[in-house]
């Protein structure tokens, strides 16, 4: 299957979990971040990475849903600690129901997805938890380093990479880890997919952080939102790290002065990432994070049809302008 008839299945499953109508404020948020949609990445990418090797999708189907209901799980809390007010163009739960509706939704959430997570075949259910349970906790110390990194004057490239490692691109190497085990796909292949997921995580990331700032307006999120956070995205630290002292400053301090609009807040920034050619090294790391990615896919053997969708979606989410 390719990767559109693959999203469709996710939807029609997640769909149709039927969460209990009542107590209405733990359920209900629940089927409403659930509703909002979004890209379902993650849980293609375990069906994708289970048809390499195998056939029968619904043997897959709950642990690609687990992994999608965990993702929005850390979704949820993470708008509470970024105090966001939208989420895909739609208020986040916690601004339409509190900060306690949230937490508490957000806890059935991540108990949903183990509950989906122990559908799997028994003889294959150990592996995947200890790769499930691993991933869960990486997710958790990335969110940790990126809220740490909201209060450090400096942070190091290798730093960012790290933490968006952790962040991001572990739960893509998660989901295609799962899908691997559960087409039965032996070691090394395992370990070569894995390695393709993490680079294209990264990729992915510092792509996003590259739109944010010189990309179109996507829904829920205008352009320069990064900046106007204060947030030290790569961009930011790349400029950071070549920005005279006087230019630090403005860096540092320009999203909270409150003479500017906020036009003006990016704007100034964008002048000084411009001056030092932050998106042309944003693009190159982008470019060879991507390349890793490909070159360790193309050491998995496995089904050549269904390599060759894998690679095709991935490269047209590399391709994305939104």
């Amino acid at each position: 299957m390719n990767s559109n008839q693959l999203l469709t299945k996710v939807n029609d499953y997640l769909g149709a979990l039927g969460y209990p109508a009542t107590p209405e404020l733990l359920y209900r948020p629940v089927e409403y971040a659930l509703e909002a949609g979004g890209k379902r990445l993650r849980p293609v990418f375990v069906l994708m990475s289970y048809g390499l090797f195998a056939d029968d999708y619904d043997v897959a189907m709950p642990c690609a849903a687990a992994v999608e209901v965990f993702h929005n799980f850390t979704l949820l809390h993470d708008d509470i600690m970024d105090n966001a007010p939208l989420r895909r163009g739609r208020p986040t739960v916690w601004n339409r129901w509190g900060e306690n509706v949230a937490i508490l939704s957000g806890d059935a959430m991540i108990i949903s997805s183990y509950s989906l997570l122990a559908k799997a075949p028994a003889p294959l259910l150990q592996p995947i938890m200890e790769c499930f349970n691993r991933v869960a906790m990486q997710v958790c110390e990335g969110q940790q380093y990126d809220m740490d990194f909201e209060s450090r004057q400096t942070v190091a490239e290798s730093e960012y990479i790290n933490m968006i490692a952790l962040k991001t691109s572990v739960l893509f190497e998660g989901a295609i880890e799962i899908g691997a085990i559960l087409g039965g796909a032996d070691a090394e292949n395992i370990a070569r997919l894995k390695e393709f997921a993490l680079e294209f995580g990264l990729a992915f990331q510092l792509q996003d952080d590259l739109l944010d700032s010189y990309g179109d307006s996507r829904l829920g999120k205008s352009v320069g939102g990064d900046i106007l956070e204060g947030k030290k995205t790569y961009l930011m630290i790349s400029a950071l790290n070549a920005a005279t002292p006087e230019e630090r400053e403005i860096l540092c301090t320009n999203h909270r002065n409150e003479s500017l609009t906020a036009e003006q807040k990016i704007a100034r920034t964008l002048e000084i990432f411009n001056r030092y050619d932050v998106k042309r090294k944003t693009e190159d790391e982008i470019n060879r994070r991507f390349a890793k990615a490909l070159a360790a896919l193309s050491q998995v053997e496995a089904r050549a049809e269904a390599l060759a969708e894998l690679r095709v979606f991935v490269e047209g989410l590399m391709g994305r302008d939104k």
